[in-house]
């Protein structure tokens, strides 16, 4: 598999999924999407504390669009 179609930090052992097709079967926008990617490889790519504070930082944005 490909490192760029496929990269490892988004796969898991039993490769059942992969979290792009996980953003698309969800319909996740923008925010949600990067929110759930960054929970997904965190620890797995780069600092653990540094992914889930992504994650935060769009969950935060995406709850402040709702009005």
């Amino acid at each position: 598999m490909s490192h760029i179609n496929h990269p490892k930090h988004y796969q898991f052992d039993d490769d059942t999924y992969e979290v792009i097709n996980v953003i698309e079967a969800w319909n996740l926008d923008f925010k949600l999407g990067n929110a759930i990617k960054y929970i997904a490889r965190a620890g797995r790519k780069n600092d653990k504390k540094e992914d889930l504070e992504k994650a935060i930082w769009y969950l935060n944005r995406s709850v402040n669009d709702i009005k």
